[in-house]
């Protein structure tokens, strides 16, 4: 378990302090029954109070010890093993934060949701268990199987003879488990994925009456994982009772043998009570170990989770001493773009080139599926270009550091995405240290400040998980106001005005005119009565421009850009 040693490593002191605590309780588990053998056969044989008293003296300072040994094994454990996984929480969330896109299709999200709860509390159980019980046990056991030789060489042949088959059974549960559990992190994956699904997807769900099938997947998958569960649960239930099994035997055994070494005075009473215990400890031991090694396939399957999302190599990433700062500001060049993604052989853009300065508004119009969405998302670089180069302010996107290229640009989503917090939180999310009066600014301009003025707490009106107390129309507006506080050199809106009605959507065009003519504005838009006034405007097809120029000259030129302004403009704005 490498992963594991790497994350232990950290924490030296509390190990340190943890195999300590170890000789501690052992001191006390295996020192106590020593010491009653002898006041059996000494004390108690021979009526000898005193030694008797003696002894009990003994018993409590080593109890003591034993409390303290106890405590300090549980706390020591519990720190490292909690630490540990708080460790690979955060780790695994930072790596996900470099992730590309790419990276995010690969695992998915439910996936890596997976693996940073589940899989991370497996490999907490696995660690507290292992820091008690694998330094714990290979102590108690030699030094149990120490007293038991000492005691009486005869009756140690009982342990040689059922040690081997609490081993086997080990090996073998080990085995069937590993499997078994591999699959069950698999199902845990698409159950939650499910989940996921139907919490997000409800209204869907219930607006076409699916609510029976989406139960009746989801029980089906729950049944699947369940029965896997179970296979898991019955294997390891099965340890315990065959341990105690066997030592039950191996007690009878010891009981028949020892009634005739007692009778010939080859053995005394008290040494037969501390053997007994010795080997209780010594078998328990082994079972407690063999705990280690049961849940071992199910935390080397987790841990290896883990290790596939950290040792993930990002596509994207950002250069060794990238570009942070450019003296030309506002500038954006494509030059023979074309672009597939890494697992299709079908490009999905096609030799794009064309040009944006300073002050200029660009927008991208086409059909579904024309690779509008995907051009805009090679700017920031959540994809990387397959063939040719986009520079912005000269410097090709690649040479930039990635947080410097993203600090640029202010960028709308297609889909509202809103963070549960105040409404102040979320627009300073394009700018941390924004004033008020900046906040205040932003939703002024991105036509927001209305319907946020009458909210009970206005800016500190809480937004729920994803929005949902806002509408469509309301969640646009917040998230244009978070770009525009931001004051980047670029603006990227993907179809961010489609919720808005046409009034709102003009009144917010004419205030962003304004705003943003010492920046680039590039615009996605289904609507041809919203992007009329461009400077320029990109038809494209198939993943290739098939156009580029004014309305006017589009409608004379483009028969594509004239058959979607036919579909929506009336004749007297077509001519």
């Amino acid at each position: 378990m490498k992963l594991l040693l790497n994350y232990i490593k950290r924490y030296k002191l509390l190990l340190v302090l943890n195999i300590i605590s170890v000789f501690g309780f052992a001191l006390v588990e295996l020192g106590i029954p020593t010491i009653m053998a002898k006041v059996i056969d000494h004390g108690i044989v021979y009526q000898d109070i005193s030694y008797i008293k003696r002894m009990g003296v003994v018993i409590g300072i080593i109890s003591i010890i034993g409390v303290i040994g106890t405590i300090t094994l549980g706390y020591c454990s519990s720190k490292i093993s909690s630490n540990i996984t708080r460790d690979i929480r955060n780790d695994i969330f930072k790596k996900s934060q470099e992730f590309s896109h790419t990276e995010y299709d690969k695992f998915g999200v439910s996936s890596m949701i997976t693996r940073t709860g589940n899989d991370a509390f497996v490999l907490l159980q696995f660690t507290n268990t292992l820091l008690k019980m694998a330094l714990l046990t290979p102590v108690m056991f030699i030094i149990s199987l120490i007293m038991i030789l000492k005691t009486n060489l005869s009756l140690s042949l009982v342990l040689a003879i059922t040690v081997p088959f609490i081993i086997a059974g080990v090996i073998v549960i080990a085995k069937i488990s590993e499997p078994l559990s591999e699959t069950q992190q698999k199902r845990l994956d698409k159950l939650n994925r499910i989940s996921r699904e139907n919490l997000t997807g409800i209204r869907v769900i219930r607006a076409f009456g699916n609510d029976k099938h989406e139960s009746e997947r989801f029980d089906e998958t729950n049944e699947l994982y369940a029965q896997v569960a179970k296979k898991l649960n019955k294997l390891m239930s099965i340890s315990q009772p065959t341990f105690f099994f066997l030592l039950n035997l191996a007690i009878i055994a010891i009981f028949i043998v020892s009634s005739n070494m007692i009778n010939s005075g080859t053995l005394q009473v008290g040494q037969l009570v501390a053997f007994i215990e010795y080997l209780f400890h010594a078998m328990f031991s082994i079972m407690l170990f063999s705990m280690v090694f049961v849940m071992y396939p199910k935390a080397q399957v987790s841990a290896n989770r883990i290790r596939e999302i950290l040792e993930e190599e990002p596509i994207i990433k950002s250069p060794v001493n990238g570009v942070k700062e450019t003296d030309i500001k506002g500038e954006i060049e494509f030059n023979n773009v074309s672009f597939k993604y890494p697992d299709s052989d079908e490009y999905v853009l096609k030799n794009v080139s064309f040009k944006a300065k300073k002050g200029e508004t660009i927008a991208f119009i086409g059909s579904t599926g024309s690779g509008k969405s995907t051009l805009i998302n090679l700017i920031p670089r959540f994809y990387d270009v397959t063939e040719g180069y986009i520079n912005v302010d000269g410097i090709n996107v690649k040479d930039y550091d990635l947080k410097a290229l993203r600090k640029k640009i202010g960028f709308i989503p297609q889909k509202s995405l809103l963070f549960t917090g105040s409404i102040a939180n979320n627009i300073r999310f394009g700018k941390k240290n924004a004033s008020t009066g900046e906040v205040e600014y932003s939703t002024k301009v991105a036509q927001a400040y209305d319907f946020i003025s009458k909210k009970q707490k206005k800016f500190d009106e809480v937004i729920s998980e994803g929005g949902a107390n806002l509408s469509g129309g309301q969640k646009q507006r917040l998230s244009i106001a978070r770009a525009i506080v931001r004051r980047p050199e670029i603006y990227i809106f993907d179809d961010s005005f489609s919720a808005l009605d046409f009034k709102t959507d003009a009144t917010l065009r004419k205030r962003l005119k304004s705003e943003t003519k010492d920046s680039v504005v590039l615009i996605v838009a289904q609507r041809v009565g919203s992007i009329m006034d461009a400077d320029k405007i990109i038809v494209l097809n198939e993943g290739e421009v098939v156009g580029i120029g004014t309305h006017k000259e589009l409608l004379k030129n483009c028969d594509i850009y004239y058959e979607i302004a036919e579909s929506q403009l009336t004749k007297e704005e077509l001519n």
